[in-house]
Parts: structure tokens; sequence; C-alpha cells
């Protein structure tokens, strides 16, 4: 089964976000340089995070080409 890609990433880009507000509140930004570092990101981690989870739902997919066709030359020999 596929993974879910959009929401993976939605959730990742929140993390982000908060974790980089909460260390930019930690070393005394202002909260305008504090919202824009923890806004741009949170768009850079719901891009990475969309990127990688497509190349592991790549990954998966073949896995499972590979598993089928497997299966598939190994009932034929025994017929």
């Amino acid at each position: 089964m596929l993974l879910q890609i959009r929401p993976i990433a939605f959730t990742t880009a929140v993390i982000a976000f908060f974790l980089l507000g909460i260390v930019g509140s930690v070393v005394s930004l202002t909260p305008y340089t504090c919202c824009k570092r923890a806004l741009l990101g949170a768009m850079a981690a719901y891009v990475v995070a969309l990127v990688a989870m497509r190349a592991v739902n790549a990954i998966l997919t073949q896995a499972m080409i590979s598993s089928q066709m497997s299966k598939d030359q190994t009932s034929d020999s025994k017929n």
C-alpha cells in the first residue's frame, strides 16, 4: 500500500514551523524574524517531505512489482 504524501508533508511542515518558531524565540529573535524564518523553514520542510515521500512510494511500488513478478515466475515454472 502506498503512503499518503500530502498529509505527511503537511504534518512535517507544521512540526518544522513550531520547532523553528520555538528555537527563534529562545535565541531572542524579533517576532517578525522568527515568524519569517519559521515560515521559510516550514515551506522547505514541506517540499523536502514531498520529494522524500514520492521517492519512498516509487521504491515501494518497484518492490511490489518485483515481488509479484517473482511470484508469477515461480508459479509458471511449477506448471
